[in-house]
C-alpha cells in the first residue's frame, strides 16, 4: 500500500512539476532555463521561421521568411493574413518575438542563423518600397531585416561563398531577364547584406552535411554532452547515417540542359536536433513525391529518412505540400508529433494528411499541429482536418525538459504581441534509442 501511494505521489509531483515548467494557459510562457531545449516555430503568416534555444543558451534561427507584400497573392484567400497584425513587417515581428524569449536579456543575439534555401518564404523578398538598412547598403526583408535588428554571429546557407551549384548565379539568373529580375534583386540584396554584416564581424559559411561539429553550444557544452545538431543535407550531399560521411544524391549537372538541374526546393538544407533520446527533424522544402516524367533522383526525402530513422518530432517538408512528406518518410520517421509551418491553402495537401494519419504506415498515436489553417483548406479537405489537428493556429513551442526524456507542445497566441499561452499538450516521452 505504501509503495503504491509513493508511486502515485511521485507521479502527481512529476506532473505538477512538469506542467509548471510548461506554463499555464492564459499566462506568459515561463522563461527558458538552463537545461531546457526550446524550439519556437514563429508564425507571421508570411513564411517559415524557427528560433531554437539550446540547453546552455546558445541560439539558432532557421529561416526568416517574408513574402513580397506587393505580389498578386499577398492579400488573396490563398494566403494567410499577417500575424499578429499588419502594424509591423514580418521581419520586425520575428525580431520582436526573439527579443521576448531570448535566454540572456543583457545579450540578445543570434549565435547561428541558417537559410534552408533561397525562396522568399524562407529568407525574404526584395520589393520596391522595402525599408533600407541604416547604412543604406541593402533592403530589409526576412533575414536581412532580422539581421539589421539583432546581431547574427554566424550565417550559414547552401552555397556560400561561390553560389555556383547547380550552376553559377549568372546562368541561373541572367541579367536583363524580366522573368527573373525580382528574384535576381532578392538574391543580390542577400549578398549585399552578407558583405555589410561581415564588416561588423558576422561570419558566413556553407552549411556542412554530415557534421555535428559546425553548430555547437557556445556557453556550457560540457554540461550537456548528449546534445548535438546534425547536418543532414546541403545541396545534393546527404548524410549516410554513419559518422560524418555523406553521399552525392544528384547526378552530374549539364549546364546546357535544365532537366539535369535540381530545383531550389530539392537543394534545401536538412538537420536534426538531438538531446538525450529526443530527436527533432527539420528539412526546408525538400520534396519526396515525384511528378510525372521526373527523374527518381528528385525524391530526396527517401535518402534523408533512410539516414535518420525514427524521430520524436518532424516538421513537414515544404509545409506539407503535395510534393513532400512521402510514404517512406512517414513510415521511417514515425514521429509522435508533426509540426506544419503553414501559410497557404495547399498546406497540407489532402493526400499528405492521409499519409500522416493512416495507421497503415505506422502504428500508434500522433499529434499534428499547424501555425495556420486556412478556411479554404478546411472546406476542401473536410472533417479529416478537425479530426487530425490538435491546434491549427498559433506559434508552436516545443519545450524539452533537462536530459531530453520529456517534452511539451505549447501553443502561443499569435493574435497579440504578448505571447500568452493558448494550450499545452503533453507530457510526451521521448523514444528510447535503438
Amino acid at each position: 500500500m505504501r509503495k503504491s501511494f509513493f508511486v502515485f505521489s511521485f507521479f502527481i509531483f512529476f506532473r505538477i512539476y512538469g506542467l509548471a515548467q510548461a506554463g499555464t494557459v492564459g499566462e506568459a510562457l515561463p522563461a527558458w532555463q538552463e537545461g531546457y531545449l526550446d524550439l519556437h516555430h514563429i508564425n507571421t503568416g508570411s513564411g517559415n521561421s524557427a528560433f531554437y534555444i539550446f540547453p546552455d543558451g546558445t541560439t539558432m534561427l532557421l529561416d526568416a521568411g517574408e513574402m513580397n507584400p506587393t505580389g498578386g497573392r499577398a492579400f488573396s484567400p490563398r494566403n494567410s493574413p499577417m500575424r499578429p497584425s499588419y502594424d509591423k513587417r514580418p521581419y520586425e515581428w520575428i525580431a520582436s518575438y526573439i527579443k521576448q524569449v531570448a535566454p540572456f536579456k543583457n545579450r540578445i543575439q543570434i549565435d547561428y542563423a541558417a537559410i534552408t534555401h533561397f525562396h522568399d518564404d524562407h529568407f525574404g523578398s526584395w520589393y520596391a518600397g522595402a525599408p533600407v538598412s541604416a547604412e543604406g547598403k541593402f533592403s530589409l526583408s526576412g533575414i536581412t531585416g532580422v539581421g539589421e535588428l539583432i546581431p547574427i554571429l554566424q550565417l550559414m546557407d547552401r552555397g556560400y561563398p561561390s553560389y555556383d551549384y547547380p550552376v553559377e548565379m549568372q546562368v541561373l539568373l541572367p541579367p536583363n531577364n524580366p522573368a527573373v529580375s525580382g528574384y535576381a534583386k532578392t538574391f543580390q540584396n542577400y549578398r549585399d547584406f552578407i558583405s555589410s554584416q561581415q564588416k561588423k564581424g558576422m561570419k558566413a559559411e556553407r552549411f556542412i552535411a554530415g557534421s555535428k561539429e559546425q553548430v555547437r553550444m557556445k556557453y556550457a557544452a560540457s554540461k550537456f554532452l548528449s546534445f548535438h545538431v546534425r547536418g543532414i543535407k546541403s545541396n545534393g550531399l546527404i548524410w549516410t547515417g554513419k559518422d560524418s560521411s555523406t553521399k552525392q544524391h544528384f547526378l552530374p549537372v549539364n549546364k546546357a540542359d535544365r532537366k539535369t538541374w535540381p530545383d531550389e526546393n530539392s537543394l534545401s538544407l536538412a538537420l536534426t536536433i538531438n538531446y538525450g533520446n529526443f530527436i527533432y527533424y527539420s528539412g526546408g522544402d525538400n520534396p519526396g513525391n515525384i511528378s510525372y516524367g521526373d527523374a527518381k533522383w528528385r525524391d530526396v526525402e527517401t535518402p534523408i529518412a533512410n539516414a535518420i530513422g525514427e524521430v520524436d518530432i518532424s516538421t513537414l517538408d515544404h509545409h506539407g505540400n503535395r510534393d513532400a512528406v512521402n510514404a517512406f518518410m512517414v513510415k521511417t520517421l514515425k514521429p509522435r508529433v508533426w509540426i506544419g509551418q503553414s501559410w497557404s491553402s495547399d498546406h497540407p495537401g489532402h493526400e499528405v494528411l492521409i499519409r500522416m494519419t493512416t495507421p497503415y504506415l505506422y502504428e500508434g498515436p500522433r499529434d499534428i499541429f499547424a501555425t495556420n489553417m486556412l478556411e479554404s483548406n478546411k472546406q476542401v479537405i473536410g472533417p479529416l482536418i478537425d479530426r487530425s489537428y490538435k491546434s491549427m493556429q498559433g506559434h508552436i513551442v516545443v519545450r524539452v525538459l533537462p536530459g531530453g526524456k520529456t517534452y511539451y507542445i505549447i501553443i502561443l497566441d499569435d493574435s497579440k504581441e504578448d505571447l500568452k499561452i493558448k494550450a499545452i499538450f503533453g507530457p510526451y516521452t521521448s523514444k528510447e534509442k535503438k
